[in-house]
């Protein structure tokens, strides 16, 4: 039997995988395969797919079968157009520890020898690639600390946000469109009906009025660096309002005894997103159960890290009275909790956001309420 080359190799790999898997093999047969010796392994950015032919060389056809279905799920995760500002290292450890887990789920190949594959992991970061990669310990060298290798360099997708963003568009209609030919085939698992759920339809809608918050503090933000003209001549120094800096924030985090992991792994990569985003001069870290019990200081050049203290009873007071205890004076606050509390304390002077868990049942006494 003649010995198939790696060209003809990967080739097979993508027919076995449209016959068998054709969720993820109608994406394998439209992303361009390039045979790539500068890489160790293999990489995508969304556009094609780049393979190391000496290490797929020394690939099983199953672990072939696996990879290639791997470097798929990279886009159709979006992995390459969200990185943002985070360690490029971590987020791929992170991305990896969901596909893999996804992939041995669907019994789609086999896992390579030291892929990243932890059901405590996988659960801690509640099955997201942005709440694993809160729960990674960042190292010196931007890793995510020793956990392992990812199988591949998951690329970024563009050189600017427009275009990642248009990428990132495109590669939701390949989603839905893959979701109905397996569905038309009646070969869409449970597992893909569910991914297909949550890339299309995210329950996260709140991010868009969470970030429309933030927009609307940002350009009330103000600032000491350019004076008020109206008043300098009556002898009054005083602040302008600057559409272009966001100040100080006060991000608060439930961590009373009805939060679990889950959730606390979910405010974390929401506290990063704010980071990204609206990239506020600091971001003061409250975390409170009936009372403060810890607090942090994030500036734009700071690692946010996340870590839970607490775990008795709720109370709201306590932050905005620390916060003036301290001499904090943030444009906004963002409270994330699941709500159980009626202990809100006196309205403060800034805008207050209540993001929940659960749905609100009773009328918050300031500030905007939404649901995650």
């Amino acid at each position: 039997m003649p010995v198939l080359t790696t060209e003809q190799r990967i080739s097979k790999a993508r027919t076995l995988l449209i016959l068998e898997h054709p969720f993820v093999g109608s994406i394998a047969m439209n992303l361009p395969i390039e045979l790539d010796e500068d890489c160790p392994t293999a990489w995508v950015d969304g556009k094609s797919i780049g393979f190391n032919p000496k290490w797929v060389d020394g690939l099983t056809d199953d672990e072939l079968l696996f990879v290639v279905a791997h470097e798929c799920l990279h886009p159709m995760l979006e992995h390459p157009f969200r990185k943002g500002v985070r360690e490029h290292t971590r987020w791929n450890q992170a991305g990896d520890f969901v596909i893999n887990h996804l992939l041995t789920e669907d019994k789609i190949g086999i896992m390579p020898k030291g892929g990243l594959l932890d059901e405590g992991i996988y659960n801690s970061g509640g099955g997201t690639t942005d709440g694993i990669y809160s729960i990674l310990q960042s190292t010196p060298d931007g890793g995510g600390g020793g956990v392992g290798e990812p199988l591949d360099d998951c690329r970024d997708g563009g050189k600017t946000k427009g275009e990642m963003a248009e990428q990132e568009a495109k590669w939701r209609v390949k989603v839905a469109q893959a979701s109905q030919s397996a569905k038309m085939m009646g070969k869409l698992s449970k597992a893909q009906a569910r991914l297909t759920d949550e890339i299309l339809n995210p329950k996260l809608d709140w991010r868009e009025v969470l970030q429309r918050f933030l927009v609307r503090c940002k350009d009330e933000s103000r600032t000491w660096a350019r004076p008020n003209r109206r008043f300098i001549s009556q002898g009054l120094y005083l602040p302008s309002i600057s559409g272009e800096a966001m100040g100080d924030m006060v991000v608060a985090i439930d961590c009373s005894g009805s939060i679990g992991s889950k959730e606390l792994s979910q405010f974390s990569a929401e506290i990063t997103k704010i980071k990204e985003d609206s990239n506020p001069t600091c971001i003061h870290v409250v975390y409170f159960d009936s009372e403060v019990c810890h607090y942090d200081k994030c500036t734009r050049d700071d690692e946010l890290d996340v870590q839970p203290h607490g775990g008795g009873g709720t109370a709201f007071s306590p932050i905005f009275k620390y916060v003036d205890e301290q001499g904090i004076e943030p444009v906004a606050c963002v409270v994330l909790t699941d709500l159980y509390c009626n202990d809100f304390g006196d309205t403060p002077q800034y805008p207050v956001l209540w993001v929940s868990t659960e749905k609100v049942r009773e009328q918050v006494p300031f500030g905007e309420t939404i649901e995650m």
